[in-house]
């Protein structure tokens, strides 16, 4: 029937580039309009819609940077696991399968919260807190109150408790 295991270059990208269900079609314009600076982070997600500037399945679903920038498409650096090092490779992309990306969202945010704070302490002539992050604490401890019956006996409360296994022969 068949003839081996297929080697080409868009093999097994059946679900991979594939859209959702009610999201056939055409991109919008927002897409061709997005603004890209050099250095900006990208996401590579591939739309099966459109073939031209496709990336290899391989990039589907990565973060890089922008390095450069031409009439229909965007250059990203994407780093590559080979074997037992990380390669940074050069690719072109075609700006339809290429979305801002979130990952510096974050640390944008705390940024300024870093700034507004110590401009606030300053004003005020206070020492600034830290303003690392720091590991949540442990919760808590409390203790587990037991309700009275009519009788007013104490309920116990259940103790959970692994059951031998028993061989049913």
């Amino acid at each position: 029937m068949g003839c081996g295991r297929a080697r080409g270059v868009r093999r097994n990208t059946r679900d991979m580039f594939s859209k959702g269900f009610g999201n056939y079609g055409l991109p919008s314009m927002s897409t061709y309009l997005a603004p890209y600076k050099i250095g900006d982070y990208v996401d590579v997600v591939v739309n099966g819609a459109i073939h031209k500037g496709m990336p290899y399945r391989y990039y589907h679903g990565r973060t890089g940077k922008v390095w450069n920038i031409t009439k229909s498409a965007l250059g990203v650096m994407v780093n590559k696991k080979v074997r037992g090092r990380i390669i940074s490779k050069r690719i072109h992309v075609r700006v339809e399968h290429v979305q801002a990306s979130r990952c510096t969202e974050e640390f944008k945010r705390r940024v300024a919260d870093n700034e507004k704070t110590k401009a606030e302490a300053k004003k005020l002539g206070k020492p600034i807190k830290t303003l690392k992050r720091l590991p949540k604490d442990p919760k808590p401890g409390y203790v587990v109150r037991v309700k009275k019956d009519e009788t007013g006996a104490k309920f116990q409360p259940a103790v959970m408790c692994a059951v031998p296994y028993e061989l049913l022969a």
